[in-house]
């Protein structure tokens, strides 16, 4: 099955980003930086998504990235499904972190469960299409709204949402033009998908 090595954000200034991400996050090779300063305005179309055992570790994961600088798009709170707050990196990329868990059974931590790149599209059928006939199989899905694509033991682990569905979750206008300023590396190939998201392999 296909997977996500890395995913490569485009930054004004690496050094900054990689001390941020190194600080907030703590993802290692995962989470690559280059630099980028095509045009992008506004929602650019992801969000990338930590998925942790409780509310205190989402907390506390909220604080830290805050601490080195990035801003707050929604706090930490229940909602339906679980637990989670969204930030805004320094370098625009957002960033949620979620638990399944409404209440804490034990201290807070830095583990990470699951790492996910949640790519905002215009038609999940379609995209869908397109991935699969790539060789990127579907490992769930749930109708038009979300789709889950490829090897889900993959360091970094894809997902399709309907664009303006993604960018109510992000806390953040659907609205938004110019580069995505993101790249994903993996063994699926090199390729730029029907939404303008770019796929390079390794070298």
């Amino acid at each position: 099955m296909a997977t996500i090595d890395f995913v490569t954000i485009g930054v004004a200034d690496t050094t900054a980003a990689e001390q941020f991400y190194a600080a907030a996050f703590g993802l290692g090779d995962r989470v690559r930086v280059a630099p980028g300063d095509e045009p992008a305005t506004g929602f650019r179309g992801f969000t990338l998504s930590l998925v942790v055992s409780q509310p205190s570790t989402v907390d506390g994961f909220l604080s830290i990235a805050l601490a080195a600088g990035a801003t707050s798009l929604k706090p930490g709170a229940k909602s339906l499904w679980g637990y989670g707050g969204v930030v805004q990196a320094p370098d625009g990329a957002v960033w949620t972190i979620a638990s399944s868990s409404k209440k804490d059974t034990g201290p807070a931590t830095r583990e990470i469960d699951e790492f996910v790149l949640q790519l905002g599209v215009e038609d999940v059928d379609e995209s869908k299409q397109f991935y699969v006939d790539h060789g990127v199989p579907v490992a769930k899905a749930y109708g038009r709204k979300y789709v889950q694509l490829g090897d889900p033991s993959s360091p970094v682990t894809l997902a399709l949402y309907q664009r303006r569905g993604l960018a109510k979750v992000a806390g953040l206008p659907a609205e938004g033009t110019g580069s995505h300023r993101i790249v994903m590396t993996g063994d699926a190939g090199g390729f730029t998908d029907p939404d303008g998201f770019e796929w390079a392999t390794e070298a």
